[in-house]
C-alpha cells in the first residue's frame, strides 16, 4: 500500500502551508484525484510537457514543482496551446500536479535557504518581509573575498545553464555581506541596501532597474549577480523531496513511503551564448 494524494497533500501543505503564499500566487493542488495512491512522485522546476513526459516515463503518480503551471487565467485547455497540452497529458495519463511556489521561496528552510547555502552563508536572516512573510535571505561569507573568487565559487555550486551568470560590479572588490533571493528579485533592491548587502544573488534581472541600481551606488555596493532563474531554484528540489520522505515518514503510517525522484532536466529556456564579453570588457 502506499500513501493517497489526500495524505501526500497534507505532507506537503505542512512543509509549505499555502496560506503563506503571496496574495497573487496561485500554488496548492493543481490536478489529481485526492483518492489516488501515490508511489513516486518527481520534482521539477517546471511543470512543461517535457517534464510532465519524464514524469510519465517515469511511472510517476505526482509532480511537485516550484513554478505554477496555471499562475494567470486561461480560457482554453485545447492541445493546440502548451497549457492546455499539459493539462490534458496530466489528465490522460493520471499524474496529479502540486505547486509549491512563494510558499516554498518563505518556509526556513527553503527555496532562498537553499540558494544561501550554495553561496556558502553563515548567519543568516530573513532579508525583508512582505505581506507578513520573509522574503529572501541575508548573510555572511566566512570570509571576505574579491567579487570575482565569489561568483567563481557560486558558479560551481549551482547546477550549469548555458546563460551563466552577469555580473555587474568591480571583479576586484572585497564582498561579504551577501543578500539572496532565488528567481525574478530586482523589485527588492531597497531591501538589499537597507540590508547592507555588498553583493545580492538574485535572478531575471531587467536592464533599467539594473542601470538605475548601478547608478545610485555609484559604482559601490551593492554589486549585482544574475544567477539565471532556473539555476538559483533548482536548488530547492533535492531537499523538497527529501523533507517530503521525512515528513510522510513522521506520520507513523507504515504504509505512508513514497519514491522520490529529481528531474533530470534543464528547464531554462535558453540554449546557447555568443559573444560574451570577459571582466574589464568593452561592448
Amino acid at each position: 500500500m502506499h500513501p493517497t494524494l489526500a495524505d501526500v497533500v497534507r505532507a506537503l501543505e505542512g512543509l509549505y502551508p499555502p496560506s503563506t503564499a503571496q496574495s497573487w500566487d496561485q500554488v496548492g493542488l493543481v490536478s489529481g484525484d485526492l483518492t489516488q495512491p501515490v508511489e513516486r512522485v518527481l520534482f521539477a522546476v517546471d511543470p512543461t510537457l517535457a517534464v510532465i513526459e519524464e514524469a510519465r516515463a517515469l511511472g510517476a503518480d505526482l509532480v511537485v514543482t516550484h513554478h505554477p503551471l496555471l499562475l494567470r487565467g486561461v480560457h482554453s485547455v485545447a492541445t493546440s496551446t502548451a497549457k492546455g497540452a499539459s493539462v490534458t497529458a496530466l489528465v490522460v495519463h493520471d499524474i496529479a500536479l502540486y505547486v509549491a511556489h512563494t510558499n516554498a521561496d518563505v518556509a526556513s528552510p527553503g527555496v532562498n535557504d537553499a540558494l544561501a547555502q550554495a553561496c556558502g552563508l553563515v548567519d543568516v536572516e530573513p532579508l525583508t518581509v512582505v505581506e507578513g512573510q520573509p522574503l529572501g535571505r541575508v548573510g555572511l561569507l566566512p570570509e571576505p573575498v574579491t567579487l570575482a573568487e565569489f561568483t567563481t565559487a557560486l558558479h560551481a555550486a549551482l547546477p550549469p545553464s548555458p546563460g551563466g551568470m552577469r555580473v555587474a560590479g568591480d571583479a576586484g572588490a572585497t564582498v561579504r555581506r551577501v543578500a539572496v533571493m532565488g528567481g525574478a528579485g530586482d523589485d527588492l533592491f531597497d531591501a538589499v541596501r537597507a540590508a547592507g548587502a555588498d553583493v545580492y544573488v538574485t535572478a531575471d534581472l531587467r536592464h533599467h532597474p539594473v542601470l538605475e541600481a548601478r547608478e545610485e551606488a555609484r559604482g559601490g555596493t551593492p554589486y549585482l549577480v544574475d544567477a539565471g532563474h532556473w539555476a538559483t531554484e533548482s536548488l530547492w528540489l533535492e531537499g523538497a523531496a527529501q523533507r517530503l520522505e521525512d515528513a510522510l515518514a513522521g506520520t507513523g503510517e507504515a504504509h505512508h513511503k513514497v519514491e522520490t525522484h529529481i528531474s533530470t532536466l534543464r528547464t531554462d529556456p535558453w540554449d546557447f551564448v555568443v559573444g560574451a564579453e570577459p571582466p574589464g570588457g568593452t561592448s
